[in-house]
């Protein structure tokens, strides 16, 4: 991957794509060999190739149930194949590189640079090594805080090992579970530092890494850059908006919180709008959810959480710029103003190209799905696409069911949501030509 760097014919991005691709081919040939499931013979390889693209894309979505299917071995390559594509293979590549000596090439401090999502050159190694140290340190955190349930309830060994595992799933916003039986945390649904520890391990996780790293820095800088204000504004508006709305639309729902008490109503519908950004656990039913929560869980999938982060989605940044744009066309501003701030043009036109490019992928594979899965309905088609693409892992049921087809294209999905959106923005960013032509101008009706 080094040597892939290096050359010049190939961009930051399409490093990031390709490093990517191998990570997923390797990881769905590891998952193939015999030694990786509990029944010790080969797996299908598209089965795997679509469980290693959900680990490394860090969705969720499974065809076989992970707690129950793979030994450890699988899972231990499940773990990793998270970690690496939570992080981004190029934090690891740093790692390594500064464990052996290796000074950090301009070409793979570019990449860098893409995969943190960052607009700054200077300190990259720097925020590369926080990157890691603060990933690793919380994920610690969060396996202490989980074994605290699962070391009585399985024993030290097996209650450690499903700590750590969780722990690193939440982190990295995958949703990947071992409780078995795709039950997720529906069983321990009343179980607080179980729900609250993954809840803020998602929402730590999906937040990014930059705007930690300024939170860290917050009392020598007294201030806050634009971009982590609108984060933590849009973050924290979606969580409680999300969270209200669940709790109202599932109060009396039988399926879902109606016979809960009122603080586990409280908890559940706080976690059903945390996990669509982009986690995929579920302590409730998602079959079971009403039309209304089913659309808002649908909503939240789509934006999911923040750049340099592990989530996916349009990411919330995207979803301000467009509702403050909204908000001075409506008050008649030549400018996007957020904050008092001026957003550049460049930046407005990313954000609605990102909309509308995943707006586009997601219609493209409900209709493709919608003729392969015949005995699914539209709901769990669109359910089911909008998971994949935001990388979030939810499902009403429909996943292991999937067709060949609908199988590679919801990997394809995965993967566009993983890296698409970034290609699209560095290649509008920095693929800009300057031809010195400019047209006459002429108007059109809208809206």
């Amino acid at each position: 991957m080094v040597e892939l760097i290096r050359k010049k014919k190939l961009t930051p991005v399409q490093v990031l794509a390709i490093g990517f691709a191998s990570i997923i081919f390797l990881g769905a040939v590891l998952l193939a060999l015999p030694i990786s499931s509990k029944s010790g013979e080969s797996t299908p390889f598209l089965n795997c190739l679509f469980t290693s693209t959900s680990a490394v894309c860090v969705t969720g979505l499974v065809v076989v149930d992970t707690g129950t299917y793979w030994n450890y071995f699988g899972k231990t390559v499940i773990m990793l194949l998270i970690e690496a594509g939570g992080l981004g293979f190029m934090s690891f590549a740093t790692l390594v590189s500064l464990i052996l000596g290796k000074k950090i090439t301009f070409k793979e401090r570019l990449v860098m640079q893409e995969a943190l999502g960052t607009n700054t050159f200077g300190g990259l190694v720097r925020l590369t090594r926080y990157v890691l140290s603060f990933s690793f340190g919380i994920q610690f955190i969060g396996a202490s805080l989980l074994a605290t349930q699962f070391i009585p309830a399985y024993g030290v060994l097996k209650g450690i090992y499903y700590s750590i595992f969780h722990a690193v799933s939440a982190f990295c916003n995958a949703g990947f579970d071992l409780l078995g039986n795709f039950d997720s945390l529906t069983k321990v649904y009343n179980n607080y530092i179980i729900v609250l520890t993954i809840a803020f391990l998602i929402i730590i996780g999906g937040i990014g890494f930059t705007v930690w790293a300024e939170l860290y820095s917050f009392r020598r800088l007294k201030k806050l850059s634009l971009h982590t204000k609108l984060v933590l504004t849009i973050t924290s508006a979606l969580i409680v908006i999300g969270a209200v709305l669940l709790f109202i639309l599932e109060y009396n729902n039988l399926q879902t919180i109606a016979k809960m008490t009122l603080p586990d109503k409280i908890l559940s519908s706080f976690f059903a709008s945390v996990t669509p950004r982009t986690a995929g656990f579920n302590s409730i039913s998602t079959s079971g959810m009403s039309h209304g929560g089913k659309f808002i869980t649908v909503i939240l999938m789509f934006i999911g959480g923040s750049p340099g982060s592990t989530a996916g989605g349009v990411k919330t940044t995207t979803l301000g710029v467009l509702i403050f744009t909204v908000i001075s066309v409506v008050h008649g501003r030549e400018d996007t103003e957020i904050f008092n701030k001026k957003i550049i043009k460049d930046i407005v036109y990313r954000a609605f190209a990102i909309i509308a490019a995943g707006l586009c992928i997601v219609a493209c594979d409900v209709l493709i799905l919608s003729v392969t899965e015949k005995m699914a309905s539209l709901g769990a088609v669109l359910y089911e696409v909008t998971s994949a693409f935001g990388t979030v892992g939810l499902t009403l049921g429909l996943t292991p069911y999937l067709s060949i087809i609908g199988k590679i294209v919801i990997i394809l999905t995965m993967y566009a949501g993983r890296v698409g959106p970034l290609t699209i923005a560095v290649a509008l960013a920095k693929n800009k030509k300057v031809t010195g032509i400019k047209y006459p101008e002429e108007k059109i009706m809208v809206g």
